[in-house]
């Protein structure tokens, strides 16, 4: 048993290396070996009781659930073809106009972002566009941005299209109407600043024409189930928001239903889909959530508590900004899921409501645009891209990101204080 004293430095020492391992990933090892590696060292050292570490792992039954009726949705969608019709669509609607087709993509980015989670888009819907801008014979820089600032820029219109959203009011989820009273204008002026940014960042490579002519892509008549299956856990989904109910459950159970009866429908076997699943994803979020629970229980969450305390003594706009900005910069350091859990517990501790809890959302999703190692689904755009064999460099992104997140982040925080206000 290690020694009380050294404990309380060990425990926080293994949570901050492991937090730093998972954003640097020495020797390109996945970034959940890091944080699950993390969790087990600390259980194997007695620093934290086996007990704390199941109730951790525990908590995050809801997102677990999410996650893997998301990810099982979007490999159905990629496997029918539902994405590389949305691309195919987006291409045709350009008519040869590069700007026209940045436009159509940022629409259809949004789409997925909106109703499928910031992660659809990340890692589904990425691929797909990249296909679209080669056939095209165009740089594919200003569409894979896209991809990756929409699915932060628009997660938080609704409950489901981010996880950090399950995870920062992970005891709390207001009811939909009360969402969107609070986030509705606050998003669509972080998705139409975002946009504008980008538009006039990327000028230079939208100007020329392109190649319209691709090969067309008919939607099967299982892809159209697919769509018609989305539509229908889409209804469900807002029904289990509307009336307060955990979406985690709702979300698996509709993705097992869909993908059962396109299954038969097509005669494939289902349990290759269930292969493609991200599991480590998963084993990340655990790990998450003990490495969290465990910086808790030596105290952690004090410092936040006491911070987001001296915020409440300014003025609510003041507060809201300082919140905001602080939570939106700090995701960029740990990543917005563990920052998310610590936000959520600090909020729930802290028995704050109303615009500083929904500044502190609005910081935790679009915060992340900043710098690649800002959110779950940035990290999973870059993996989508390595696969491809393309690299976008830490600097690269931070370009980009230092005008677009601080811009969105202004512009959806302002629209919190006036709704705050009326």
């Amino acid at each position: 048993m290690i020694p009380s004293e050294f404990a309380h430095i060990l425990l926080p020492a293994i949570v901050a290396i492991s937090l730093v391992l998972m954003l640097v990933r020495p020797r390109g090892i996945a970034e959940f070996w890091w944080i699950s590696g993390g969790a087990l060292l600390l259980i194997a050292l007695r620093l934290i009781p086996l007990k704390l570490a199941g109730r951790a792992v525990a908590e995050g039954t809801n997102v677990y659930l999410f996650l893997i009726g998301m990810m099982l949705l979007s490999e159905l969608a990629r496997e029918q073809g539902v994405f590389d019709w949305l691309s195919f669509l987006a291409v045709r609607g350009a008519k040869g106009s590069r700007s026209r087709l940045f436009l159509l993509v940022y629409l259809v980015g949004t789409v997925v972002t909106i109703f499928m989670s910031n992660d659809a888009t990340a890692v589904v819907l990425t691929p797909a566009i990249l296909v679209v801008v080669r056939k095209a014979k165009i740089s594919p820089l200003p569409y894979l941005f896209v991809c990756a600032m929409i699915a932060n820029a628009a997660s938080f219109v609704l409950p489901i299209s981010n996880p950090a959203n399950l995870v920062v009011f992970r005891t709390g989820m207001p009811p939909l109407g009360q969402w969107l009273l609070a986030f509705g204008l606050p998003s669509a002026l972080s998705i139409a600043a975002t946009y504008a940014v980008l538009r006039v960042y990327f000028r230079n490579d939208l100007r020329e024409s392109m190649e319209s002519e691709v090969t067309p892509v008919t939607l099967t008549a299982e892809g159209k189930m697919v769509l018609a299956g989305l539509g229908l856990m889409l209804a469900i989904l807002l029904a289990a928001s509307a009336t307060n109910k955990a979406l985690g459950l709702p979300t698996c159970l509709a993705a097992l239903m869909i993908t059962a009866a396109v299954s038969v429908k097509s005669k494939s076997n289902p349990l290759k889909l269930f292969g493609e699943i991200s599991w480590g994803t998963l084993l990340l979020v655990a790990g998450l959530f003990i490495l969290v629970d465990a910086a808790a229980s030596q105290g952690a969450l004090r410092f936040t508590h006491e911070w987001l305390a001296s915020a409440q003594t300014l003025a609510p706009a003041a507060a809201a900004l300082v919140v905001g900005f602080g939570v939106g910069i700090g995701n960029n350091l740990v990543n917005n899921l563990p920052l998310g859990l610590i936000a959520g517990g600090t909020i729930q501790a802290a028995h704050v409501h109303g615009l500083l809890a929904n500044a502190t959302m609005i910081g935790v999703d679009l915060g992340p645009n900043l710098s690649v190692t800002g959110s779950l689904a940035t990290i999973l755009w870059l993996i989508a891209l390595r696969r491809e064999k393309l690299e976008v460099s830490f600097w690269k992104f931070l370009q980009v990101g230092a005008i677009a997140m601080p811009i969105a982040l202004a512009a959806a925080l302002g629209g919190a204080i006036l709704m705050a206000r009326l």
